[in-house]
Formats: structure tokens, sequence, C-alpha cells
């Protein structure tokens, strides 16, 4: 039996640590600006500088956000006592793990690797270097989804039966230009969020059945998903991802449909629309007993507030106020399993429809 629904005492953001450590950025591209950075100023997190290659562009992006761009990756190393905050392309992940000092805490941007391979020599190297490292699956912390999860552990939902993800949008891809001639992009770049919030809310699946496909108008290898998660005879779950639904905003769409044995809930990931300006998100929840559908009124969005809830999480757990670090490598290991599985099955042929008999 859950309590009385209440939208407003629903959990919105994770607990800030009283004592931060300085963060060192690893990467200036778009998503440091659009995201990392405008998270940790609102959240009062200190910066403590930003490294790339391109040193013009962390200068750019240092003066900006008024911090330091560290003239070598020595130099942003020797930082004391930080977190490092991996912002980079997902090859260039081991690399850099591998240089930092013994015992480090880091956030590595998701995916973890180009695939699971990668995605193994990471986990390898964070054991053997005893490195605490999370993965930016941000998408947890987002507040609509600290708000649906705290919901369901209420029992607000009842049990989960039906998970629908369902985008048909037009995503700037030409904004990451690290992807151009990558042989993995839509499961492995975007609909991984989606995997991951599946995983969390419902655990590992059996297994998957996908098709990812990339489209005629262009050069981008994949677009277009459609996958099954297999949770058994009870669970049905199924993802719908068209990032090519490029004919005006009217009949776009970004949400999730959450059903469960008592009560439902509808979201609308609002910054992939317009990306990355966005639209508002949107939890919508039919609690037990509620009668009808409630707003949940939101304290933040996906962009940036999610980033400073995972940072806040991490920098916890680096300071002993947080027992458990999630979303962390070994965890985000599991969700490049489904990823690795996902695009096995879409190399796959389907099952063949059987010949009609002769006469």
């Amino acid at each position: 039996m859950s309590e009385s629904f209440n939208p407003r005492r629903l959990q919105q953001s994770w607990p800030r640590s009283a004592k931060p450590r300085p963060i060192v950025i690893f990467g200036a591209g778009s998503i440091v600006g659009d995201a990392h950075l405008p998270a940790y100023r609102k959240a009062n997190l200190p910066v403590a500088g930003i490294f790339d290659p391109n040193s013009a562009k962390a200068g750019a992006l240092a003066e900006q956000w008024g911090t330091v761009a560290f003239r070598s990756e020595e130099q942003a190393f020797k930082t004391e006592g930080a977190i490092f905050d991996l912002a980079t392309p997902p090859a260039a992940h081991a690399a850099i793990l591998s240089k930092l000092p013994k015992g480090s805490f880091a956030l590595l941007q998701k995916p973890m690797g180009s695939n699971l391979r990668e995605a193994t020599e990471i986990l390898s190297l964070c054991r053997s270097h005893n490195i605490k490292a999370a993965v930016n699956f941000q998408l947890r912390f987002a507040p609509m989804m600290l708000a649906l999860k705290d919901a369901i552990a209420n029992g607000h939902l009842g049990e989960i039966v039906d998970f629908d993800a369902w985008l048909a949008l037009a995503t700037p891809w030409g904004l990451w230009p690290f992807l151009k001639g990558l042989p993995r992009i839509e499961i492995a770049m975007h609909s991984i969020h989606y995997l991951d919030v599946i995983r969390d809310l419902l655990g590992n699946p059996l297994g998957v059945h996908a098709k990812t496909i990339g489209h005629p108008n262009h050069e981008v290898a994949q677009t277009r998903t459609a996958a099954i998660l297999d949770y058994g005879d009870n669970v049905r779950c199924v993802l719908s991802i068209n990032h090519d639904h490029d004919f005006g905003r009217r009949f776009q769409a970004c949400e999730f449909r959450i059903c469960g044995t008592k009560g439902a809930a509808y979201l609308k990931l609002g910054v992939n629309l317009d990306y990355p300006r966005g639209e508002p998100d949107e939890l919508w929840i039919r609690a037990d007993g509620a009668g009808d559908w409630v707003s949940v009124p939101l304290e933040g969005t996906w962009f940036p507030d999610a980033f400073a809830n995972r940072m806040a999480n991490l920098q916890r757990f680096a300071s002993g106020e947080d027992d458990m670090l999630i979303g962390s490598v070994e965890d985000g290991w599991q969700t490049m399993a489904l990823v690795e599985a996902a695009y096995q099955s879409s190399a796959n042929p389907a099952t063949p429809l059987s010949s009609l008999p002769e006469e």
C-alpha cells in the first residue's frame, strides 16, 4: 500500500557535499560549455581548470567561465585532491586514466569507451589503479528521473510492467565533429542514456532485439533505432528512436511512458527538442488512488541540473558522505554490455518468414 501521493515531496536533487573537491576538466567541447560548467557554477562546485590538446579552445572556454586553462596534462594531474572530469571522446578515456594518480576519483563521459572491449580495458585500469570512477550517465540524476524513482520506490505506480521510449525529432549531429566517421553512433552515443535508465529502473534484461540504421539523406552511421528489451512475460519494454523527423516541431516527440500495475508516468525530455536550447522537461504521474494525472512541479532540468546531481554523488562518495557510488564503472560496464548486445542483434539476420506452400 503506497502512502498518500504528494508530488511536491518527491526527491528531485542530490544533496551537496559539505566539502567539495576541486574539479579538473579534460576536454573543451560543446558539452562542457553547455552543461558541465553551467551545472557546476549553479551548484557552487569549484572548478580548478580545463585541459584540452587544443589550447586555444581551452583558453577561450576558461576565460568565458573564469577558470584556468592548464598548459599541460601534467599540470592538470598535479591538482591536489581533485576530481577528474573526463569530458572527452570515448577513445581517449583509457589513455587519460592510465596517467591519473593512483587512488584518484574520476567521472567519465559516456560512453565508457567506443565498444565493450574498450569498456573492459577502462574497467581493468580503474581496478588496477584503484581509481574510483563513475560514468556520466547523468539522465539518472535529472530532477524528473529522481522524482520518478522516488514515486516508484514509494509504491505510487505499483509494479512496473511497461516502458516506452518514443523519439521523433531532428538532432543536430554536426555539433559533435568527433562523431564523423565513427561506426557506432545512435545507440552508443544517444540511446545509451535510455538503456542505462531502463537498467536503473528494471535491472538487466534477459536480452535485446534491436535494429539500428542510418538515413539516405546523410552519412551519419546510425540515427534510427528500434529495440525490444526482454524482461520476461510481465514487462514490455520498447524503444522507437528517430532522429530524422525533420518536418517541423508540430509532431516531434521525446518522451517516456511508464506504466505500473497501479499507476503510470509520462516524461517529456525537453532538451532534445531544439537542442541545445531545448524545451522544459515535464513529469506527469497518475498515482495509485490519486484519481487523475498530476503535473509534478520540477525544480530543474536534465541540462544542466542532472550534471550537478551526478557530480554531487561522486563528490559525496569521495568525502565519505555517500556510501554508494551510483553508476560506477562496474555498473557502467553492464550498460555497455547491453549496448554491445543491441549492436550484435542489429547485425544478425531477423527471423525469416516461411515460404508460401506450393500448390
